[in-house]
């Protein structure tokens, strides 16, 4: 990803509904424009056009393209937390479906549109948001994870944190890859064999 600069702040942030709505149609307007067009051709012209605004009061809320593909990405990244952690089962013989469950909803996550996702991990420049949210999603879902390992009956690992932390970038980089370039591999291929690595790995299997 490009480095960032003051570039990337938002210009305004909304405080009335309307300005909100109209913040809001102008990001899915850019998601379309860009996984249509591509980033080089997606400009703001076009996405002020989809969004049918004036291409002044896109400016009003975004400086440029980069500022809007940043909010993207940090929306797309703050979308990812674990849901349903809370609802497992814990009982012992239920670990292989308790994997499943992680891996699908990071799956569910990433099921943007292929080219969108692309645009976002290789175009989107650093912003400090971008980072701090990064950081934030990064500490929710290792949090998650290892108090998952910690009660469930079945993980046999020597240290919960490193666990935690090696199954969420396992998961988390792996899917991202996949979804972004899906290639020839399905996605339910890829599920079974990522479920059956981490299964494994957690049950101490030898």
């Amino acid at each position: 990803m490009p480095s960032a600069d003051h570039r990337l702040q938002p210009r305004r942030k909304p405080r009335q509904v309307r300005a909100e709505l109209t913040r809001e149609r102008i990001l899915t307007a850019a998601a379309h424009v860009f996984a249509e067009y591509g980033y080089a051709a997606g400009t703001t012209n076009r996405i002020a056009e989809q969004a049918r605004i004036s291409i002044g009061s896109l400016y009003q809320y975004f400086p440029n393209k980069d500022a809007i593909l940043a909010e993207l990405l940090v929306r797309h990244i703050d979308r990812g937390r674990w849901t349903r952690a809370d609802q497992l089962d814990l009982s012992p013989g239920s670990l292989e479906a308790a994997v499943r469950a992680l891996v699908r909803d990071a799956v569910h996550n990433h099921r943007d549109d292929p080219q969108l996702l692309r645009i976002m991990i290789e175009e989107a420049p650093l912003s400090k948001e971008l980072l701090a949210t990064i950081e934030r999603h990064g500490k929710a879902r290792v949090g998650q994870v290892r108090d998952f390992l910690d009660r469930h009956a079945d993980v046999q690992v020597r240290d919960l944190d490193t666990a935690a932390e090696l199954i969420v970038f396992t998961v988390e980089m792996n899917t991202h890859k996949l979804m972004a370039d899906p290639r020839n591999i399905p996605v339910e291929t890829f599920e079974n064999e990522l479920v059956d690595m981490v299964t494994r790995y957690l049950r101490g299997d030898r």
